[in-house]
């Protein structure tokens, strides 16, 4: 044990002190914070540059309809085109915009024109057809004597309001769509960061079997202990990436909240007065505000020591393969790829399954695959925040253990063979030798 514990400490000190780790950790949540600015900037910047448009009605059209909306400016001119393509020239407007008469009130298509050497951005298009549709939409309900406010009453809008039957677990409209997004960055977090560091422990075992390095090592420790040394190390590795964001994410959180000019006092207070979401009139910002609180509601003493396990086991089991292959690779690095699509094969898998459980959390595919070994480690992090059964997580949580243990077992009977195998491309027929071969 003492030995592992030296293996495993080489392994950490010689990762958490390289200049790329200190980087990437400290520059992740970072970037999260400036993605979140730069989303908000996107959100309230518009058009930087003030606008004079001239419209051309003569069938007034679009009287009183087109109005001032940031540096758009709308001016009305009785003047022909031709006079007003001259003051354009002049630069004192920066375009023209000719409504035709409408004529036809059965008429599906309508095209206006915008005489400019400048096109409209895409907004500024919208809200020119969105009041042109309107007008060409009144004036077809006149023009076939058809009521506005009949009209009006045929449309309904909508909504849901769930109701919770137990009363310590409440849900909101949103409630599914918090969840469903939660659940997908997990999921791919857990793919990715599963993914990056097993490939980690199987560079670090290829490089020192190529370099001759592991002949030395293996004369003072068994190459079991040397193994679970590698994966043990580049696993506390991952547990410190991942610590260190977890204690960086609650300031980016208050940061985040300030950006967005929301006070996370006033959230909590908002939630225990349990107000239903479907009885405020919610600005863009509100709506932010009722995230948050969905975020800050959710059950994270379940979720988070939960996720932690799911990403050492299934650590764990992927890494002890990772490092089986590694061992079993020859002088060319390029025999790992043939190795290794077993083992990515349920990694890929268990993503792709996670996509349909973002959508589909309690179907059939998603319950029975996030209680299968190999893909548990993937699934049941996505299923995590629509809150699945206990039964389902436990039955989860004992497979994974067990199944992790015999995949461990199973890497080091392969290991201890490959390590010192030189001049042999290794086969499945002989990795599956090595496993029941004695000595």
């Amino acid at each position: 044990m003492n030995k592992i514990w030296l293996v495993t400490q080489r392994e950490y000190l010689t990762r958490v002190k390289n200049k790329t780790f200190i980087l990437t950790t400290l520059l992740t949540p970072l970037g999260i914070l400036v993605f979140m600015a730069a989303v908000v900037l996107v959100m309230s910047t518009g058009s930087d540059k003030a606008k004079v448009i001239n419209v051309y009605d003569p069938s007034n059209l679009l009287e009183n309809e087109l109005k001032t909306r940031d540096n758009l400016t709308f001016q009305f001119s009785n003047q022909s085109i031709s006079a007003q393509k001259e003051i354009y020239k002049e630069n004192k407007i920066n375009g023209i915009l000719e409504i035709p008469a409408l004529t036809d009130s059965l008429a599906t298509s309508y095209v206006y024109k915008y005489h400019s050497d400048d096109q409209l951005a895409m907004d500024e298009s919208y809200a020119i057809e969105a009041a042109i549709e309107k007008k060409i939409r009144d004036f077809k309900l006149k023009k076939l004597h058809i009521d506005v406010n009949t009209l009006k009453n045929l449309d309904t809008d909508v909504s849901v309001d769930p109701v919770t039957i137990l009363e310590d677990k409440k849900i909101s409209s949103i409630t599914t769509i918090v969840s469903s997004v939660l659940g997908g960055i997990v999921g791919y977090a857990m793919f990715f960061i599963i993914l990056f560091y097993g490939m980690q422990v199987m560079r670090s075992v290829m490089e020192e079997k190529i370099n001759r390095i592991v002949e030395v090592l293996i004369s003072s420790v068994k190459p079991f202990e040397l193994m679970m040394g590698k994966v043990i190390g580049v696993g506390l590795v991952g547990l410190t990436q991942i610590g260190i964001w977890i204690v960086l994410m609650p300031i980016i959180y208050f940061i985040g909240a300030a950006l967005f000019g929301i006070n996370p006092g006033s959230l909590s207070d908002m939630h225990s007065i349990n107000v239903p979401v479907d009885d405020i009139a919610l600005s863009s910002q509100d709506k932010i505000g009722q995230i948050f609180i969905e975020i800050t509601s959710m059950n994270w003493y379940k979720i988070l020591p939960l996720t932690l396990f799911y990403f050492l086991a299934g650590y764990f089991a992927y890494s002890a393969l990772f490092a089986a292959i590694g061992s079993a690779v020859g002088e060319d690095i390029n025999d790992a790829s043939s190795l290794t699509l077993p083992v990515m094969m349920p990694l890929m898998f268990s993503m792709y399954i996670g996509f349909s459980a973002v959508n589909a959390p309690d179907s059939s595919l998603a319950v029975w695959s996030s209680m299968i070994p190999l893909l548990s480690s993937i699934v049941m992090p996505v299923r995590l925040p629509f809150d699945p059964p206990w039964w389902q997580i436990m039955v989860s949580v004992v497979s994974l253990i067990i199944f992790t243990i015999f995949l461990v077992w199973v890497a080091g009977r392969i290991y201890r063979v490959g390590i010192l195998m030189y001049g042999k491309k290794a086969s499945f027929k002989e990795l599956s030798k090595w496993i029941f071969y004695k000595g």
